[in-house]
């Protein structure tokens, strides 16, 4: 009998220390920032701003009247030099989306993605019929390439850590190698943490 009440206590108390995590759903445009790291309102708020600035300079107006026809983008490399894991690829996605629905522009894979489909119509060569196998060499290339960078400078003593995070964007002409858009998005968050160091 004694035993029996032994463990009892001894499950009642492991369900008493076990986790009382709580869960709540939250509209994905809610501001939470529990950390002070670069989140996904950062990457949000930084590719809406940068992709309205790139598009409402004179670069899309040249292009329009030189050639009269939208410019075809895709998205390079957007490097993370920052102290911070950051997805790069759900930032660059982000920008996609937004060069995208402006309707501004015409828009072409990026590289990763152009490996595949390009491999998908190798195969249909050989493997779908002649009537519906798509022709090689057809793709539509890009007049512009969109390349920047995400850096940190953090500042820290005892409880306190101030962030600064500066993403740089450019849009380079393909073929002259000219750049003809340069965007700068900086955020800086102050974080203060009680009775502790960092």
């Amino acid at each position: 009998m004694k035993k029996v009440g032994v463990l009892v206590l001894i499950s009642f108390l492991i369900f008493a220390c076990g986790s009382s995590r709580k869960v709540t759903r939250v509209g994905a445009d809610t501001t939470i920032d529990l950390s002070g790291k670069w989140n996904d309102v950062d990457a949000r708020l930084v590719s809406q701003e940068m992709i309205s600035d790139c598009l409402s300079r004179a670069w899309i107006n040249n292009f329009n009247m030189e050639t009269n026809a939208k410019p075809v983008v895709t998205v390079g490399t957007i490097r993370n030099k920052s102290r911070e894991h950051i997805d790069t690829e759900t930032f660059s996605k982000d920008f996609e989306r937004e060069l995208i629905n402006s309707g501004k522009v015409k828009f072409v894979a990026a590289r990763g993605e152009r490996d595949e489909i390009r491999e998908e119509r190798m195969e249909q060569q050989e493997f779908a019929s002649d009537e519906t196998a798509k022709r090689l060499a057809e793709e539509t290339g890009a007049d512009f390439i969109l390349q920047g960078s995400i850096k940190t400078i953090v500042d820290q003593i005892e409880g306190r850590r101030v962030i600064f995070y500066q993403t740089d964007m450019e849009l380079l002409n393909v073929e002259s190698n000219e750049k003809v858009w340069i965007g700068t998005k900086k955020i800086k968050k102050d974080i203060t943490q009680k009775g502790h160091k960092w």
